[in-house]
């Protein structure tokens, strides 16, 4: 069992690492005017964000590997070599998913096409990993195909043609919401860094080292994130900050074999996601809309909240949510 002071200890090294590879980055990313780019049709208060430094999930993507790498070597060295090769396969899926989006970034905002990655060949790039990865915890890692219940507190065995499809949908879906939620200074940010703590903990309910070590360095390096990305945002953190967060969360709940409890403790990207599907259904059957803009944070933003507000009370409702579902797994 991994002591609770060694894990505050690795969270503290990867917040002072992450600030370090900030302050270096940032710098570069405004030299090459990466700047973020705003809808003309969206909240007139985003204007102003127009040239802010954005692919910032370069940031952490760097800052993550270099301490995950660094503690797996630590683990090696101690003798712990199942705890060292589980660490891997959680930071390759999730720093996948976060190469997917640099690349559409910075075809985006480097090389100024205004496409970006084709949707198709970004679909297939997050389609691969998420192929890759379930295979792993079902052929490799042999976790079997059980899934946690909510509320039931018990596990279901799904037929493995049934979990292949539904693991990699999961994946699929939570990289999406994530990226959707990211809309407003700090809102995917501070709502991921809760649902990835609450993941943690479970982690350690259940004493599962990997996912104890792993939580607390994407934590460490969402908070250090966080100092340049709460409004006004120095930098923002792109398509590569956003799949590379969801890519997280969706790795972690199927290795804990939670993946239905994401229903609960990620309200907010579920929300944000279901209101996108309202909208352009609604819209494309009446030609009427039912939120002033999608997704649901922007809606807000229209009804007169502020950036703050917004990222406090979605924030607020995910530590709320996260707290049912420590209690009912």
């Amino acid at each position: 069992m991994i002591r609770l002071d060694f894990q505050i200890t690795v969270l503290c090294l990867t917040f002072i690492v992450t600030i370090i590879i900030a302050l270096i980055i940032i710098p570069i990313l405004r030299k090459l005017k990466v700047g973020q780019i705003e809808r003309s049709d969206g909240p007139q208060s985003h204007l102003k964000k127009q040239g802010t430094p954005t692919m910032g999930g370069t940031i952490m993507i760097v800052s993550i590997t270099l301490i995950t790498l660094g503690i797996a070597y630590y683990f090696y060295r101690q003798g712990d070599m199942e705890t060292a090769k589980k660490l891997l396969p959680l930071l390759i899926a999730s720093v996948g998913f976060g190469i997917v989006g640099f690349v559409d970034d910075f075809k985006k905002l480097v090389l100024k096409n205004t496409i970006g990655l084709k949707p198709a060949y970004k679909m297939l790039g997050l389609l691969i990993i998420s192929v890759l990865y379930t295979v792993y915890l079902v052929q490799v890692l042999d976790l079997g195909t059980e899934t946690l219940i909510p509320f039931a507190k018990t596990y279901i065995t799904l037929p493995i043609w049934v979990y292949i499809p539904f693991a990699i949908f999961v994946m699929l879906g939570t990289t999406n919401a994530v990226n959707l939620t990211d809309g407003v200074d700090g809102l995917s940010t501070s709502v991921t860094t809760i649902i990835i703590t609450c993941l943690t903990v479970i982690g350690m309910i259940l004493g599962i080292k990997e996912i104890m070590i792993f939580g607390c360095i994407v934590c460490g390096s969402n908070l250090a994130f966080l100092l340049f990305n709460l409004h006004p945002a120095k930098v923002m953190m792109g398509d590569t900050g956003s799949l590379l967060l969801g890519g997280v969360i969706a790795s972690i709940s199927l290795y804990l074999r939670m993946p239905l409890l994401l229903l609960i403790i990620a309200l907010v990207p579920v929300l944000e996601t279901v209101s996108v599907i309202i909208q352009v259904a609604y819209f494309k059957r009446t030609g009427n809309r039912i939120f002033k803009m999608a997704p649901l944070h922007h809606h807000f933003e229209l009804s007169g909240w502020n950036e703050n507000k917004v990222v406090s009370i979605f924030s607020i409702i995910t530590l709320v949510f996260c707290v049912i579902g420590i209690n009912i797994i």
